[in-house]
């Protein structure tokens, strides 16, 4: 039982990245209807950057980490200016063509700019490992978890009660509409790659103490977290949070039969999913 539950927190804490990723990809699929291939190297650029600045500095790591989340969230507003607005009358597969590029420019530059050596972080608090019921798991588990927990309330809040969120959602459901009712649609464009950005950005930071930063980490997370947009349902704020978890926990159970097939699983699950249930677990 130790082993299974062990296993069960690995799976929760990986599935909490995997929730933000999958929110990242849903943020900007209900205003723009563009799957942005370039979400996973958000999160390397987050967990990089504050990486970086911390080996260079040493300054404090909750500063560090909204500095990364600024530095991150910039760079995710400049693509959707520089790099979706101006082909916005294109065909939506072109925009995904694009944000695929974005994303191969992306890691090369930040091979070039931080080599290809994976840069440490230590935890935000203790480096003791937390043990429950005769497992344990890092300190830093318990950041990654409370902090996706906290998003998550903050985001459906945000949708919900506020009328900056009630526009980008008017946005997801008929953007000829919310035109005409004086809903600037580029505007939530622009916001919805900024918040998608930030997201990804504190997912890299909070999960790099764990698995250290690198230029090359962000293609297979975001792979996994498009895997948890699917398996939940393509523009299910709530199915990608538990297509997130539900990937993680999978994952880590697949670890159990053999860890050189882990990465296997969220894409068997994935293409099951589009061949059952291609709406996935909650979409419409």
């Amino acid at each position: 039982m130790s082993q299974i539950l062990q296993y069960l927190l690995t799976g929760v804490t990986v599935g909490s990245i995997y929730a933000l990723i999958a929110l990242g990809f849903t943020i900007i699929y209900n205003t723009t209807d563009i799957i942005n291939f370039a979400q996973g190297e958000f999160v390397m650029l987050g967990g990089i950057i504050m990486a970086s600045l911390y080996r260079a500095f040493h300054l404090p790591l909750p500063l560090l980490f909204v500095i990364a989340v600024l530095i991150v969230t910039l760079v995710g507003m400049c693509i959707e200016r520089l790099a979706i607005r101006p082909v916005k009358s294109g065909s939506i597969v072109t925009l995904i063509i694009i944000t695929i590029g974005v994303s191969i420019v992306i890691k090369a530059v930040s091979a070039m700019l931080w080599g290809k050596d994976a840069i440490p972080l230590p935890s935000f608090s203790s480096e003791r490992p937390v043990r429950i019921l005769g497992s344990s798991m890092p300190s830093q588990s318990l950041w990654v978890i409370g902090v996706t927990i906290c998003i998550m309330v903050i985001m459906t809040l945000f949708y919900r009660y506020t009328r900056l969120g009630k526009a980008m959602r008017a946005c997801a459901l008929n953007k000829v509409g919310a035109n005409v009712v004086g809903i600037d649609v580029r505007k939530m464009s622009l916001i919805s790659f900024a918040i998608s950005a930030a997201i990804g950005a504190a997912a890299g930071a909070l999960v790099t103490p764990i698995y250290h930063a690198g230029y090359d980490r962000g293609t297979m997370i975001g792979l996994k977290g498009f895997c948890a947009t699917i398996l939940g349902g393509l523009g299910s704020v709530p199915g990608g949070v538990l297509g997130g978890f539900a990937i993680g926990i999978l994952e880590s159970l697949g670890c159990w039969i053999s860890s050189a097939y882990k990465d296997v699983f969220a894409l068997a699950v994935m293409v099951l999913v589009l061949y059952i249930r291609p709406k996935g677990l909650l979409g419409k």
